[in-house]
């Protein structure tokens, strides 16, 4: 069965960093685009950056270009997300997910928590604060 775990969250100051992992298990990662997204308090889920199989490929929402980095090794099935200069605003629980045949772009601005034939991690809470 494919599964996603997240890890890496928890709480930093304002202009910290965090690293999170995504471990998927259950499938091959280098058949899927996969996505970062987050859910603050009351927002629906958004799509914060998405990488093709390969990692040829990614996407980022506006509100974190320049400031997180997706990247990804299949050889240990993981998926990345680096987040620089973290701001109180970043504060959410962060979701991997993937969606069979969908392509970068797609996954990140299409997907919402509802969407069908779409696989979940857990979460991962972070939390910017001084």
């Amino acid at each position: 069965q494919l599964q996603f775990v997240e890890s890496g969250g928890g709480l930093v100051q304002p202009g910290g960093s965090l690293r999170l992992s995504c471990v998927a298990s259950g499938f091959t990662l280098d058949r899927y685009t996969v996505g970062w997204f987050r859910q603050a308090p009351g927002k629906e889920r958004e799509g914060v950056a998405c990488i093709s199989p390969f990692g040829s490929s990614t996407y980022y929402a506006d509100s974190v270009k320049g400031q997180f980095t997706i990247s990804r090794d299949n050889t240990k099935n993981t998926v990345y997300l680096q987040m620089n200069s973290l701001k109180p605003e970043d504060t959410a629980v962060y979701y991997c997910a993937t969606r069979a045949f969908a392509a970068v772009r797609d996954l990140c601005i299409n997907t919402r928590s509802s969407t069908a034939n779409t696989y979940w991690g857990q979460g991962t809470q972070v939390t910017v604060s001084s």
